[in-house]
């Protein structure tokens, strides 16, 4: 079920310099103020179809939890000392906090680095394994908006465990425009060259996949081509395609596997040549290609990063990356996309960087949303816990909602974005469940926007096993996850879990029900993890 509010523009374009994520305690939890909390457009009560009609306040006083209020101050009330530690999403919210707030994440790396290590007969490091991207791995049918921005979608549907519901948050960007609707593209591609990348499957994937972007992109579209191995050297400047591109078909040919991985440099000359390459008007951004096992130079994430700071932060550079390797250094590429105000992927078949490359250059490369949060107010009059799966890395204060100083995702068109909680309503307790809302800032303007939708309980599906086909895709994505970072540690699986084996069976028939090889391939790397697992 959809349920959309009304769009709200607030306050003038805002250039505030933006500060590092806040990470929000997870196991000490805060009572929130809610008096005099500013209502999102949307939350308030909905008409007979479960739609907000206004931006009005018609929650006929009922204390459910409002998103938080706009704050001056960037302090997180939840910095607290002596704060546990853990694994974030494995603890549920206690009361007195309904409020879970998070950055937008549309990386998928993590899944397409599991699905390469069960190919090859190996199950996934626990730390590499991110449960948001495996959800976001899927198409979804949520409806999208007409412009920038985003739309809601709040659903969900009772798990076989008593009182426990899956209740799924959706936000989707417009389509991506065609080739010739965009605006151009300013791309410039960091390619590790070093000795690691003449495995196959590596350099000679991407050297086929920029082969066969380049014929496709248009005319006014300029590329860049920095490599790096040792040290680094902008072997193409910016060029436009034009007449020229015999010149990046033949830099793309000459490139060749040398030497040890200065990722530091390859970043450091990469931004450089894209700020001298820079165009006015044009989608300017950084395109790494590595497998991300630095060990020459600078091997800290946000080090090299500080290196290019004024690139990202007063030209709006982002970075897009693309992990490629058996062996794949992927907490180090994860960090530096998320500190790059960008997005990471992992490719390991010439289909599927082509399909990177060429089938979703738009929504890698153009941008509908900057620093987009989103947070869900649950309803403690019929919700007793609720746990987000995933987003560890992307949890932010719940005051910083609308604090727009406080970093948040960047999404491109044609992206969805989807989040997964574990709810566990109060017995017999019917009505309001929840209310989610998005919050983000114009890619041109950066005039922040806010939409909302809201999820009432008798519009839970009575069984998740007999609910739309893409929800269950998102509980088998999900389930997965969980199982593939536990593995023998049972102590507190997600509601409704099936032991992998059953889920495996579970996942085929979604996929035979869904019509789509990208669920048929995550049925078959279910299958082969619980070979493994034994």
């Amino acid at each position: 079920m959809t349920l959309t509010g009304n769009d709200e523009h607030t306050g003038r374009p805002r250039r505030r310099p933006r500060t590092g994520r806040r990470r929000r305690p997870v196991a000490v939890l805060i009572g929130l103020t809610l008096a005099g909390g500013l209502l999102l457009t949307g939350c308030g009560a909905s008409d007979s179809n479960g739609s907000s009609t206004d931006g009005s306040n018609k929650s006929g006083g009922r204390g459910f939890p409002q998103p938080a209020p706009n704050r001056t101050s960037g302090t997180s009330q939840g910095e607290q000392k002596n704060t546990p530690t853990g694994d974030a999403s494995r603890e549920f919210a206690p009361s007195p906090d309904y409020l879970s707030t998070f950055a937008l994440d549309v990386d998928t790396a993590s899944y397409g680095y599991a699905r390469r290590a069960l190919a090859d007969g190996r199950l996934p490091e626990a730390s590499t394994v991110r449960p948001e991207e495996f959800v976001n791995s899927f198409r979804q049918d949520y409806r999208r908006p007409d412009g920038n921005g985003f739309s809601v979608t709040v659903d969900g549907a009772r798990t076989r465990e008593q009182d426990w519901s899956l209740v799924r948050v959706g936000l989707a960007t417009r389509d991506a425009a065609s080739s010739g609707e965009r605006p151009p593209a300013a791309l410039t591609f960091v390619i590790d060259i070093s000795g690691s990348m003449g495995e196959p499957g590596r350099l000679d994937l991407a050297k086929d996949a920029l082969g066969v972007m380049t014929d496709r992109l248009r005319d006014d579209d300029s590329i860049a081509v920095v490599t790096f191995s040792d040290e680094a050297r902008t072997v193409l400047p910016m060029t436009r395609l034009g007449h020229h591109r015999d010149r990046i078909y033949d830099a793309i040919r000459g490139l060749e596997p040398t030497e040890s991985t200065n990722l530091g440099a390859g970043v450091r000359t990469g931004y450089a040549t894209a700020v001298k390459g820079l165009r006015e008007g044009a989608t300017n951004r950084v395109v790494l290609i590595s497998d991300a096992l630095a060990n020459t130079g600078e091997t800290d994430a946000d080090a090299i990063l500080e290196n290019i700071s004024t690139a990202r932060r007063e030209h709006g550079i982002t970075l897009f990356g693309v992990g490629v390797g058996s062996e794949y250094g992927d907490a180090l590429m994860e960090r530096l996309a998320d500190k790059g105000d960008g997005h990471t992927t992992y490719v390991s078949t010439i289909e599927d960087a082509r399909k990177v490359f060429c089938e979703q250059l738009p929504q890698n490369i153009d941008l509908t949303a900057r620093d987009a949060k989103a947070q869900v107010a649950f309803d403690p009059e019929t919700v007793k816990q609720f746990r987000l799966i995933g987003y560890d890395d992307r949890q932010v204060a719940d005051e910083d909602f609308r604090n727009d100083r406080v970093d948040g995702g960047e999404v491109g068109p044609g992206h969805t974005v989807t989040a997964l909680y574990a709810v566990r309503t109060r017995s017999g307790a019917s009505g309001h469940l929840a209310t989610a809302s998005v919050r983000w800032l114009d890619p041109d303007t950066r005039a922040p926007h806010e939409e909302s939708g809201q999820l009432e309980t008798g519009s839970l599906d009575e069984d998740l096993w007999t609910s739309s086909t893409r929800l269950q895709v998102d509980a088998v994505a999900a389930y997965f996850a969980d199982d593939l970072r536990t593995g023998d540690d049972k102590a507190n699986p997600l509601p409704g879990a099936l032991p992998l084996g059953e889920l495996a069976d579970r996942a085929h028939r979604v996929a035979s029900a869904a019509e789509d090889k990208a669920v048929d391939d995550l049925a078959n790397a279910v299958e082969r993890a619980s070979g493994l697992m034994g």
